[in-house]
Formats: C-alpha cells, sequence, structure tokens
C-alpha cells in the first residue's frame, strides 16, 4: 500500500515536472539572431532593405513553418548594417535557429541599465572660462561639424544646448531624420526611438503614445548628450548656484539622439537597431551610458553595434558601470570599445551641519539649507521610530518608519545602507521633518553626494556620522542647522576614482585592460528634461533645465566631447588610433602629485580601477605614437578568444582565415596585461608615428617582483605614418612573485612626447 502511494507520488511528480518544463521550453520570449553583416555597398537603397527584411522573414519562416508565423513574430528586422533580426521565440525554436551555419549567435534580449560645467576646465586645466590659444578646443574648432550619436532615454530638446543660433547647414553626409515628438533644428539634427523590444518584453500597452517618441521623459538621455555635444549656454543657475557657462565637450558639433531605454530598461534588440540606424545616418562618434552583466562578444548587443561601427570608423564610447568597488564589476569589455570610468574634480558642493556645542561638520548638498543662524531640534531616526516599525528601518528613515509626533520640526538624522538617498528626504519631509543629515555606514565610508533632496539636507561621511550620533546620543537637548550650499573649487586631493565606478579585471579576457580611461563622473551639471522633477519623485513638483548627476554614466560623454575633437582635428586616425592617444597622455596622479587615490577607501588607485589613467585632452591631440588596430587585428582577437572561423567571417570578410597561432600576446592594446605569467613570457607590440620625426628611448617601471625587459630600448621614426614593433618579455623573480595582480608602466618618450601604457601582470 505504502509502496503504491509512493508510486503515485513520484508519477505525480514526474507529469508535473514534465508538463512545467514542457511549459518553459514553449514560452515565447525576444531573441536576437544575429547574422553578421549586410553588404549592400555605399549605394544602398531602401529597396535593399526591404529586401534585407523579407530575406529575414524568409528565413524565420523556414523554422516557424509559415509566412504568417514568421510575420507575426518578428520584432525587428537590422537591414542596414547589421544583419539579423529580433523575433519572438520559445527555447527550442531558438535553440533550432541557432544550429543554422548562417548564424552567428542567438540570445535572449535582455533589459541593460543605465549606467557640464566646471568639469572641462578642470580636464582642458583652464580658469574662468578662458580658453587658451593652443588647447584643444581651439586647434580643433570646438569640434564643428563632427556628429556625436547618444543612444539613451531621448532628447529635451528645448534646452539652449541645443539651440541651433549661429549653426550653418546640416552636413550634407547626414542620412538621420527627427520622427514625431521632437523638433529637429541644425544643431539636434536628428532624434529617433526604438521600442519594438521593449513592447515585445512588456507587452503593446507597455507604452502610450504620448510617451512612446524620442522625447526624454526621464533627464539622462538629455544630461549625457548635452555633455557631450551641448553648446555654450552662458549664465546658468541650478538649485541658485551659479555657474557662468556651462558646454559639452564638443560644443559645436552636431547631435542626434537615438532613444533606446525605456522605464524597465534598455532592451538588445532594440539597441541593435539604434545601432544599425546610427552607423547608416552618418555619425562619427557614438556615446552610450548604458550596460549590463559581461557576456562574450558576440551575444552582447553593445559589442555586436559597437564593432560595426568601427569597422566604419565610429568611435564607440561606453560607460564602465556603478557596480565598484568590486572586482571584476566593470562591463562593455570588447576591446574596440572606449570604456569609461568615473572620477572626481576638483569642485565640490560644500554644505556644513552645525552642532549645537559648536562643532561643524563638512558636507555634501545643492539642497537649501535651514533657516540662517537658527538651531532647532536634531534627532535620529531610531529616536523617532514609529510603533510598528523596526529599529533598523527608522535608523534608515525607510517608508512609514518615523513616527510624525517624534519627528516634526526638527532634523533627522538617517543612516545610509541601502544608497537610496532622495527617498529618505520624502519619508522624513511627510513625517514634518524640517531637514535631514544623511550619514554614512563603514562600508559607504567616505563617499558623499549632492541629491536635490525634497526639503533642506546634507551627507556627511562615516567617521563625521559617528560624530554626529555621539553627539545626539549624549546630549540633553540636541541642536544643529543645515548650511545652504556653496560652489568651492581647488578641493584636494583631485581626481580620484568615484567609489561607484566599476573596476576591473576583465572577467571575458582577462588580458585586456578595463576600464580603459577615467572621466569626470561626480557631480556633473549638464541639461536636465522639463517632463520630472530633478529628483524623479512624484512628490517632488520642482522642474528644472540644468542638473547635477553623478555616475559612469556621466563620465561616458565626457570622452565622448574629447572623441569629436579628436575627430576633427585628426579625421584620418582610426577609432584605435584617438583609443590610443587618449590613453597613453592620461596621468596617473592627483593635483597633490601624489598617486590617484580610491574615493570610498582612500587607499592607492590600480590600473584596474583607472584603466590608464585620468583623460588629459591637450595632450591626446599631439600624442607623438600610437597604437593602432585594424579591423583584421580585431578578428585575430576574436580567433584567440575561440570563436569558429565560420562565424567570424560572417562579420563581412568572407576571405579570411584565423592565424594558426592565434594569441592575445600580440593583439596591439595600448596597455599590457599578462593574468597568468608563467615562465617567460614575450608580447609584441607596434607603434605608428602621429608626429613629428624623432627618437624614442623606452622607460620600465616593472611590477614588484617582476623582471621585464624591452627590445629594442630605442625606436626611430623619420616619417609619419611609420610603424616600429617591439617585444616585451616578462618573467617572476622569485616563486610566489605577483600573486595578485601587480603593477607597472612602460613608457616611450623622445623628451616632449611621453606614451605611456600601464603593466598589469599575475602569476598563473
Amino acid at each position: 500500500m505504502l509502496l503504491s502511494k509512493v508510486s503515485s507520488v513520484l508519477l505525480f511528480c514526474s507529469l508535473w515536472c514534465l508538463f512545467h518544463a514542457l511549459s518553459a521550453s514553449a514560452i515565447k520570449q525576444p531573441y536576437v539572431v544575429y547574422l553578421g553583416s549586410h553588404n549592400h555597398g555605399p549605394e544602398a537603397s531602401e529597396a535593399d532593405f526591404h529586401a534585407a527584411t523579407d530575406s529575414h522573414y524568409e528565413f524565420l519562416a523556414s523554422f516557424l513553418g509559415s509566412d504568417e508565423k514568421a510575420r507575426d513574430s518578428l520584432i525587428n528586422s537590422y537591414q542596414r548594417n547589421i544583419n539579423g533580426f529580433s523575433a519572438l521565440l520559445d527555447e527550442e525554436e531558438a535553440a533550432e535557429i541557432a544550429k543554422n551555419p548562417k548564424v552567428v549567435s542567438v540570445f535572449v534580449s535582455q533589459a541593460k541599465k543605465l549606467h557640464t560645467s566646471h568639469s572641462w576646465e578642470f580636464m582642458m586645466q583652464e580658469k574662468n572660462d578662458i580658453v587658451k590659444a593652443d588647447s584643444l578646443w581651439e586647434k580643433a574648432d570646438f569640434g564643428k561639424d563632427v556628429i556625436i550619436a547618444n543612444l539613451d532615454t531621448g532628447v529635451w530638446p528645448e534646452l539652449k544646448s541645443f539651440s541651433e543660433e549661429g549653426y550653418g547647414p546640416v552636413p550634407a553626409r547626414w542620412k538621420g531624420l527627427c520622427e514625431k515628438g521632437v523638433s529637429c533644428n541644425k544643431k539636434l539634427i536628428g532624434g529617433k526611438h526604438f521600442s519594438k523590444g521593449y513592447m515585445a518584453a512588456f507587452g503593446a500597452g507597455a507604452l502610450n503614445s504620448s510617451i512612446n517618441n524620442p522625447r526624454d521623459y526621464e533627464g539622462h538621455g538629455t544630461h549625457t548628450l548635452s555633455t557631450a555635444g551641448g553648446d555654450f549656454v552662458h549664465g546658468a543657475t541650478v538649485f541658485g548656484l551659479v555657474n557662468l557657462t556651462l558646454k559639452g565637450g564638443s560644443p559645436k558639433s552636431r547631435v542626434a539622439s537615438y532613444k533606446v531605454c525605456w522605464v524597465g530598461g534598455c532592451y538588445d534588440s532594440d539597441m541593435v537597431e539604434a545601432f544599425d540606424h546610427a552607423i547608416h545616418d552618418g555619425v562619427d562618434v557614438i556615446s552610450m551610458s548604458v550596460g549590463g552583466l559581461p557576456s562574450d562578444y558576440l551575444s552582447d548587443s553593445i559589442a555586436i553595434g559597437s564593432f560595426h561601427a568601427v569597422k566604419k570608423g565610429i568611435v564607440v564610447v561606453c560607460s564602465a558601470g556603478n557596480d565598484g568597488p568590486f572586482p571584476g564589476s566593470v562591463s562593455n569589455l570588447a576591446p574596440w570599445i572606449i570604456t569609461v570610468g568615473a572620477s572626481t574634480l576638483d569642485r565640490n558642493f560644500e554644505s556644513f551641519v552645525y552642532l549645537g556645542d559648536g562643532r561643524r561638520l563638512l558636507g555634501a548638498s545643492v539642497s537649501e539649507g535651514t533657516p540662517k543662524n537658527k538651531l532647532l531640534p536634531l534627532i535620529s531616526g531610531s529616536m523617532a521610530k514609529a510603533a510598528n516599525a523596526s529599529s533598523v528601518d527608522a535608523e534608515q528613515c525607510k517608508q512609514g518608519s518615523l513616527d510624525p509626533m517624534k519627528a516634526k520640526g526638527k532634523i533627522v538624522a538617517c543612516k545610509i545602507v541601502d544608497y537610496v538617498r532622495l527617498y529618505k528626504s520624502v519619508y522624513a519631509a511627510e513625517a514634518g521633518a524640517v531637514g535631514m543629515i544623511l550619514y554614512n555606514d563603514i562600508i559607504a565610508g567616505n563617499a558623499t553626494y549632492v541629491d536635490p533632496h525634497v526639503l533642506p539636507a546634507t551627507h556627511i561621511n562615516y567617521t563625521d556620522g559617528l560624530a554626529l550620533l555621539s553627539y545626539i546620543n549624549n546630549s540633553s537637548n540636541p541642536t544643529g542647522s543645515i548650511s545652504a550650499p556653496n560652489q568651492v573649487f581647488g578641493v584636494e586631493p583631485a581626481p580620484y576614482v568615484a567609489g561607484f565606478s566599476s573596476i576591473g579585471p576583465n572577467t571575458i579576457t582577462p588580458e585586456i585592460l578595463k576600464p580603459d580611461i577615467t572621466a569626470p563622473g561626480e557631480y556633473i551639471l549638464a541639461g536636465y528634461t522639463g517632463a520630472i522633477s530633478p529628483s524623479r519623485i512624484d512628490y517632488d513638483k520642482r522642474r528644472v533645465p540644468y542638473t547635477i548627476m553623478s555616475g559612469t554614466s556621466m563620465a561616458c560623454p565626457h570622452v565622448a566631447g574629447v572623441v569629436g575633437l579628436l575627430r576633427k582635428l585628426h579625421p584620418d586616425w582610426s577609432p584605435a588610433a584617438i583609443r590610443s592617444a587618449i590613453s597613453t597622455s592620461a596621468r596617473t596622479r592627483d593635483n597633490t602629485m601624489h598617486p590617484m587615490l580610491i574615493g570610498y577607501t582612500l587607499e592607492k588607485s590600480t590600473p584596474l580601477g583607472h584603466g590608464s589613467g585620468h583623460i588629459r585632452p591637450n595632450r591626446a591631440m599631439d600624442p607623438g605614437l600610437v597604437y593602432d588596430l585594424t579591423e583584421s587585428d580585431y578578428l585575430d582577437f576574436l580567433c584567440a578568444q575561440g570563436y569558429n572561423e565560420t562565424s567570424i567571417k560572417a562579420l563581412n570578410n568572407d576571405s579570411y582565415k584565423c592565424p594558426k597561432s592565434a594569441s592575445f600576446l600580440d593583439f596591439n592594446y595600448p596597455s599590457i596585461t599578462i593574468p597568468k605569467l608563467s615562465g617567460t613570457v614575450t608580447t609584441t607590440r607596434k607603434l605608428k608615428n602621429v608626429g613629428s620625426p624623432g627618437k624614442y628611448q623606452v622607460i620600465i617601471k616593472a611590477p614588484y617582483g617582476i623582471w621585464v625587459s624591452v627590445e629594442p630600448s630605442a625606436l626611430v621614426f623619420e616619417n609619419v605614418g611609420e610603424e616600429k614593433s617591439f617585444k616585451v618579455s616578462f618573467k617572476a623573480k622569485w616563486d610566489g612573485a605577483a600573486k595578485d595582480y601587480a603593477f607597472g608602466g612602460l613608457t616611450w618618450t623622445d623628451g616632449s612626447h611621453y606614451v605611456r601604457s600601464p603593466i598589469v601582470v599575475r602569476a598563473a
């Protein structure tokens, strides 16, 4: 009897598991089917694009059984440069399609996430908005007529940063257009939106017609686009703080917006289509402050799209991510992308906490202060705990955790653990608080942020937080006040690597150092949407044309703006040459002439966090030598990565053959990373002269415990474009050397140019 019951249970479980397995495999979801490159030629027409879509329908119908099913399934058809499509498929259908020899890859269309004022003076080493005659800005004519594309949340076209005043006709090479919802002009020359993949994931009703357009209802895209290419805006103010002039990196460029991000994320299928359009439209630079979990390059929408862009000579700049300081958190790892981490400026928005015992604690804020010269009652969140709330929630001022009877009329001190800062001010205000002081836990340490809170507020570090709590807990009548913010320049040390900035090592190809570079990404003042408040909270009814944001999202367009200037100044340079110029001219010391630090810990930063260092635009325009790369070099890289030759040929080179000994060691990257040193390892690099003739000598800074030699130790260049190779050999000096990552550098100099490459080594 018992065995019979057990058998029945097992049979039921087996049938239940089988049913759900079959159901799971039959669930349809959006997939991207990547087929490689189109070969339309330079005179491609709309007929060619329609033919490409017809071929996608035909291909899909061969697997789904009918044209009707194919048309119901297909979401996006990539017609221009990228060959492929996205479609609603179940797991089995996707697996069958992946077996076809024409297919490079098939992957689920997933959501990736969104990862200026004084920043430009800081990078250009200028003061008081005075542009030096020998600066990159002047030499490159402020990026005049370079076309910068931004793949993000759209654009707010009414912003003064996008005014067409003073602009001539749109460059003849431009093929793009402006869709309904935004009004383009001679500055903002393009505006498109891509939402089919998003709606395939969330349903056709996920976006109503009022927002399903290129306009920015979130603010992120307008901020990043104006940072990269916004025009001069004089006398801009934000929250009562005056900044004489706002501008983008290439202020006289033309800009185009490609909206790919919506509430819930930026979907792979839409991003591939946006890349396809941007390449065809004729852009020179693509800026993309978006990223997700690292995946193999031919199943990564950003890696795929950027590969096709770089093939056409378009430079692609992407953010590194905001998941620092955790090792291996960096995203956008493809070697043809310029990957940007965030560093700081020498500017702060100081707001002090004045305690009743006379002490003063330094905070950061752009919120208003409490009434001047008036001390108010001061209380911690845990002391204001509501009866039904936990002490932990009240300490962090979470929703509903504060008792209005206790918090009303007081300044509340709230602990930051979850990094949800803005909402804490809403919850404190709802409880009747008249001010808020945010203080860090030990993990957040020294990192402070300026946020547009809905009540007077400031943010102090962990150490000062301990002092604040000690005063509150040990005083019979604790009181305090919060000063209005003040913009302060010359802060030391600066730059340092922002604590949130994602760091290496590269989890897909450890031999490639990522991020490549850092740029200002903290407290960046730039354009904003008029659709929502600066806090993005419904409770907040304020509207501002400019606001302050932080993130590698803000760092990325700084580099894109510099790329626009370099593209204008050196139109013959390849994307790799531009990356090399930016990387090898970077600095790794701060304004105190000490090594750059890490924001959270104030420990010394390494190339895993800052790449080649902090960007120096004026040095990048004349690097002397560059490490260049061609499309064939990238194909060789993919061979070394382990992709089969058939897939690589589909990327637009049918005659291509993988080298017999494909290796990362000779990949001509402007940094050298040996992640598994065993015995003697030798790598080859090649330098191209892009400056005056000269003799370059090598300077070696060997990683601790590592023997390094360079042959030859001198290179003589007589002509522009001349290339010379050299070899670098590495060997551990003793067993156990470089057990963890060790760092050094290699510099080629002719006395006026310094071509620096970081060295990263770890023993096998």
